[in-house]
């Protein structure tokens, strides 16, 4: 680490007491945030947003294995053509599950309430939020939305899939849609507070010399993503409200019709709320993902960002641009003509910032000196998984194929692709990037290199064959299908199997790391930023003395030293 008279790799002048903090640390002058208080009540109570960033982990860990098992029911019971496992109402119940754990409680929540609430203060030279008590506060919201919508789940369950549309959700079905609708509900107030506490401290903390022109692009993601939520979330809100409303006036014997067309309601009503959420809630899973792959592919690729300014506004117009495409999920609902060719026109528009961002990765790999660690390889993973999810959107949000397509594996294929081969990848590109800071600790290179492999090729096999079960025909949702269309449905689970073999490693490795890991230092992949220029794992406070930033985030054209314990400019 320099002193004043150089720059660290991450661009900031620090004083003579900041020039060897790890040794500080060491000598347990100022002890990680692993090691200052110990027990469960000085986690449960915490106001640190790196423990904050750790309890958000755990939970979604616990969540992404409920709904991984629940997916696996799914896939093992379309191994046969009249379904293997369950009966059509278990068979309802359980994708209901696993989509409202998967969206709700692990993709939307992963990025932004881990690494977000990890690294967002730290990469912007700030000691903690803008807002300590308000941060613990939207865990312990979360959790209680997960604890309603689970239970709701787990007893008697929900039959209506993940999207709760009227009327039947409100009206036909008599399953636990209201106390479901009430976790979903609860868990919105946490993504807004978490988003609100983003915003301001990004506004508010940056360090001196930390102007938005110096921003990594990891923060300008979760900015524009912050956006979504605060503004997204609220919609929501309204539309499960009214939901509620009418399946609880329905018990009382006095019905009041607002989705319901027998009782003078819309059910357009509810998709046009539902959708004018939801589809920004893409973003909100993906645009963080984005903000990582930013960050490992300029550190792997040993070049300075190509396109700096592209990107970060590519990431302001994906928010943008993405409150006004809800419709084209509704192309075949009954909305009228000239606004079906209106949001298929907007569709293809969104399409434009994120080609930018895979245009400017592709172009800072160029001539890089790449390097294939694990988190390089779901990073590369993430880009073509998700350009193949991105192209195969046109389909979708071209209205005559999207006839023929709607409410296919076609459709499930497409999300999935974007969604959990793009947002799952970016999370465990970010995990692995960021675990030997988080933890101080490094994992097995060989085993978390074949794991990414497993886990990308587990995703080619599982959704590449529902592309072909889609375009012939296959609805999704359904427990039974054609005989001649099992071997692509046994090929799409024998993907499931190798995805959990990969998960399982990963799972395996990590665990091992805590206690048998090689320490990390500061800077094991020499890489810029200002969360490398501190101990690893961080001190409560992150800096002992704030740093001033006196250049970009990234410096890689400085040809400065590329193993990380000693990155000084002499």
């Amino acid at each position: 680490m320099s002193t004043e008279l150089g720059h660290t790799k991450s661009g900031a002048s620090l004083d003579h007491h900041d020039s060897h903090p790890q040794a500080d640390a060491d000598h347990g002058h100022h002890p990680s945030y692993l090691h200052d208080g110990y027990g469960w009540r000085s986690w449960l109570f915490t106001v640190d947003h790196k423990r904050i960033g750790i309890m958000y982990l755990v939970a979604i860990i616990g969540f992404f294995f409920v709904g991984g098992m629940l997916a696996g029911l799914v896939r093992f019971n379309l191994v046969s053509p009249t379904g293997a496992l369950l009966d059509n109402d278990q068979y309802n119940k359980v994708f209901t599950a696993h989509g409202v754990v998967m969206l709700f409680f692990v993709l939307i929540p992963a990025v932004p309430g881990v690494m977000g609430n990890f690294f967002v203060p730290i990469m912007i030279g700030a000691k903690d939020m803008a807002f300590p008590k308000l941060n613990i506060a939207s865990w312990y919201v979360w959790m209680l939305g997960a604890i309603f919508a689970v239970t709701a789940l787990m007893t008697g369950g929900i039959d209506t899939g993940w999207t709760l549309y009227p009327p039947y959700s409100s009206r036909s079905s008599h399953s636990n849609v209201v106390p479901g609708a009430m976790g979903v509900f609860i868990s919105g107030f946490s993504s807004i507070m978490t988003g609100l506490n983003i915003i301001v401290t990004v506004h508010r903390m940056r360090a001196p010399g930390m102007t938005w022109g110096r921003l990594p692009l990891f923060i300008w993601a979760q900015y524009a993503t912050s956006l979504i939520q605060l503004l997204g979330t609220p919609v929501l809100a309204i539309a499960l409200t009214l939901l509620m409303v009418e399946t609880a006036t329905g018990w009382t014997g006095n019905p009041v019709g607002i989705f319901d067309p027998a009782l003078g309601g819309d059910p357009l009503l509810f998709q046009h709320l539902f959708w004018f959420y939801s589809h920004p809630a893409v973003y909100i899973m993906i645009l963080p993902g984005m903000g990582v792959v930013s960050e490992i592919l300029t550190c792997f690729s040993r070049k300075n960002v190509f396109g700096y300014q592209a990107i970060a506004w590519s990431s302001v117009g994906i928010a943008v641009v993405g409150f006004i495409v809800w419709a084209h999920h509704m192309f075949v609902a009954g909305i009228s003509y000239y606004a079906a060719l209106l949001f298929s026109l907007l569709s293809m528009l969104v399409a434009v910032p994120s080609a930018i961002k895979v245009f400017n990765w592709t172009a800072t790999l160029y001539r890089g000196s790449i390097t294939f660690q694990a988190p390089m390889v779901f990073s590369l993973g993430f880009m073509v998984l998700f350009t193949i999810g991105g192209v195969t959107g046109l389909f979708l949000a071209t209205l005559g194929t999207d006839i023929h397509l709607h409410d296919t594996y076609f459709v499930v294929a497409h999300f999935h692709f974007v969604m959990v081969g793009g947002m799952v990848l970016a999370f465990m590109a970010a995990l692995h990037f960021w675990w030997p800071k988080m933890t101080g600790v490094m994992y097995s290179d060989f085993w978390s290199r074949l794991a990414a492999i497993v886990i990308c090729l587990g995703y080619f096999l599982t959704f590449m064959p529902q592309f072909y079960l889609g375009y012939h025909g296959m609805p999704r949702r359904y427990p039974n299908y054609p005989p001649e269309m099992r071997v692509f449905n046994v090929l799409s689970t024998a993907g499931y199997t190798v995805q959990l073999a990969g998960f399982l490693m990963t799972a395996t490795y990590l665990a091992l790391s805590i206690f048998f890991g090689k320490k990390a230092g500061p800077n094991p992949w020499g890489a810029t930023g200002l969360e490398w220029a501190i101990p690893s794992p961080p001190i409560t406070h992150n800096f002992e003395h704030t740093p001033k930033v006196v250049a970009g985030p990234y410096e890689y054209s400085l040809n400065l030293t590329q193993t990380g314990e000693k990155a000084d400019v002499r």
